[in-house]
């Protein structure tokens, strides 16, 4: 197996959930349903995931926020789950294995993720 791409995002939290606040529906845009219900420090977190997952990607535009979540593990790794948009440039990519850590802690939500062949 080989590296295909690696991203990191940090994302400072009261921003983020005021930046959700003064455009309300950027919250539908970026999150799926059940996302929408995480409290602000996970979202925020979800958020970086994101982003560090397009940044992995190439960061390619026409990518859909909703093509891409991230499944809470109680116990484990959070588990990436691509569709769409996304999984259509993962596979032009040869991804086939995702590594992801997020972390959130003193207003700060962060993500890193390892995209492999």
């Amino acid at each position: 197996m080989s590296i295909v791409g690696v991203g990191i995002d940090v994302v400072d939290v009261e921003r983020f959930m005021l930046t959700l606040e003064r455009t309300p529906r950027l919250r539908e845009k970026l999150f799926t349903p059940e996302e929408r219900e995480l409290p602000p420090a996970s979202l925020a977190a979800r958020f970086a995931a994101k982003e560090a997952i397009a940044k992995a990607l190439g960061a390619p535009g026409g990518m859909s926020w909703q093509d891409c979540t991230v499944e809470r593990v109680v116990g484990g790794a959070p588990v990436v789950h691509v569709r769409g948009s996304v999984l259509a440039r993962a596979e032009e990519l040869g991804v086939r294995t995702w590594h992801l850590s997020i972390s959130h802690d003193a207003g700060i939500a962060s993500a890193m993720v390892l995209a492999e062949r």
